[in-house]
């Protein structure tokens, strides 16, 4: 069954929260804009997705390590970084509903509107000039576009606009316990400079030489004008970044690799290649010489979920400014000291649950033998970071039946996360097995204590097969690829 966009996207939002994968935040106090809670699924489901890109980018590379850098940094770091200057997005006010919109958010809200009328061509070319005037920062044209073209307020309808300004998205805060004496820091709006300013003691203590990369996982915060569209653009999120360190010239050449490894990793996670592409930035921030966005076409239309930078030697030739400490590597294949240039991979971390929340939820309806319809909702979320991967549901909670399902939870429990139930009939049971996305069930029956053999049902075909009880954990670590 196939639902329009605007309609499949609100029911996913309902599906996350019905089926315990994300809450509002402190939603008993009516919630807090922007910010989201992981429930029991949706927290399992993103830890698999982090696992599963460490162990890419970690594991199955011997040139790329970790670390995990603290959220609070030398406030310095964000004006080395050029945060403090040029982190900001133009705004414009509402001046009759106070709303607050991002320039670039209310023209392409306008532009959906242009396309839905069936105007692609003047869409496509207001896109392309509303992008040309961004990397110009002409904000006075952008405003006369806005006039021009009558773009008005969603709460106030009028098109009363004050003029466009930036606004810088770091959040600050105070360091120290008497507000005296308190230094003003920043929370990181990326994890990058950690990587940065850590540069020297993980090439050191690795022994590593260029090229290599550091990987790493963490939160991120950032005040956004306007945070919207569910998990896709948070104040509160959690980035997934490896910078490549290269090089001097060599950045072409590792741009284009990367940018070819990274979509592969999204491919292999089952979803069809005509749901990504590739965005060249028009305005490049900076610290870039290129930057694109590999974007995925979510029920909101294509929107970025992962960024590859080539930053050149940007951070490191700042970080070494504004120390005064060295931060160049000795290159012993060419007898030569340089500031090393790079390659950054940053993937959101929300935005890549949400790919697969869009991605995995369906609605499926269909006639029976007996010719009655029936219908369930069902995530085909791919095995590999279920949240869940076997649930082991007795038949019947007597007769034994419970006892042996629970030996087999022992067994498989292990080495992969495995639900038990005994509630209500067999087919309910495996409903909500489909709807959190299990792909595998086992039913434990009468003939199980006769021969030792179990019911085995795949949630997207919801094919069944008997398999003996003693095959079940082999059988799934083999389906499940690890």
């Amino acid at each position: 069954m196939s639902l329009p966009q605007e309609n499949r996207f609100q029911a996913i939002i309902s599906h996350a929260k019905e089926y315990g994968f994300v809450f509002q935040s402190s939603e008993i106090y009516d919630g807090l804009s922007a910010v989201y809670d992981y429930g029991p699924y949706g927290s399992e489901l993103k830890k698999n997705i982090r696992d599963y890109w460490w162990k890419s980018m970690t594991q199955m590379h011997e040139n790329i390590v970790g670390i995990d850098a603290a959220i609070f940094m030398h406030p310095t770091t964000w004006k080395a970084s050029g945060h403090v200057d040029n982190f900001s997005d133009p705004m414009i006010d509402n001046k009759d509903s106070k709303k607050r919109y991002r320039v670039d958010h209310l023209i392409e809200a306008y532009v959906e509107k242009l396309k839905a009328a069936g105007k692609t061509d003047e869409a496509g070319s207001l896109l392309a000039t509303m992008d040309a005037l961004l990397a110009k920062d002409d904000f006075a044209t952008l405003k006369q576009i806005i006039e021009t073209n009558k773009i008005s307020c969603s709460i106030s309808g009028t098109c009363n606009w004050t003029d466009i300004r930036q606004f810088n998205l770091m959040f600050s805060t105070q360091l120290g316990s008497v507000a005296g004496e308190a230094e003003t820091i920043y929370l990181r709006p990326e994890t990058a400079q950690g990587i940065f300013v850590n540069f020297l003691n993980v090439q050191k203590t690795a022994r590593l030489k260029i090229p290599f990369g550091i990987a790493q996982v963490g939160k991120a915060f950032r005040n956004e004008i306007v945070a919207r569209q569910f998990i896709f653009r948070m104040r509160e999120f959690e980035q997934m970044e490896m910078q490549f360190f290269i090089r001097p010239g060599s950045q072409k050449e590792w741009y284009e690799y990367w940018k070819e490894e990274r979509l592969k990793w999204h491919l292999s996670l089952g979803t069809p290649a005509e749901k990504y592409r590739f965005h060249n930035h028009t305005k490049l921030a900076h610290y870039a010489d290129a930057a694109l966005d590999i974007e995925y076409d979510f029920p909101i239309g294509f929107k970025e979920v992962e960024g590859i930078h080539s930053r050149t030697d940007f951070d490191l030739s700042n970080h070494q400014k504004y120390s005064g400490k060295k931060l160049t590597y000795f290159d012993t294949e060419i007898n030569q000291h340089y500031v090393p240039y790079v390659i950054e991979t940053s993937i959101g971390l929300d935005r890549m649950f949400l790919l697969i929340l869009s991605q995995s939820y369906d609605e499926e309806k269909w006639i029976k033998d007996d010719g009655k319809e029936d219908s369930r909702v069902v995530m085909h979320i791919p095995e590999k970071i279920a949240p869940i991967k076997l649930a082991v549901l007795p038949l019947l909670k007597k007769d034994g039946l419970p006892e042996i399902a629970r030996e087999i939870i022992n067994v498989c429990r292990p080495y992969f996360r495995c639900f038990y139930e005994e509630k209500d009939a067999i087919g309910k049971r495996y409903r909500r097995q489909d709807a959190i996305g299990t792909p595998f069930c086992v039913t434990v029956d009468h003939q199980t204590k006769e021969d030792g053999t179990v019911t085995l049902r795949y949630r997207d075909s919801m094919k069944q097969e008997r398999i003996h009880k003693s095959d079940i954990k082999d059988k799934l670590l083999n389906l499940l690829l690890f």
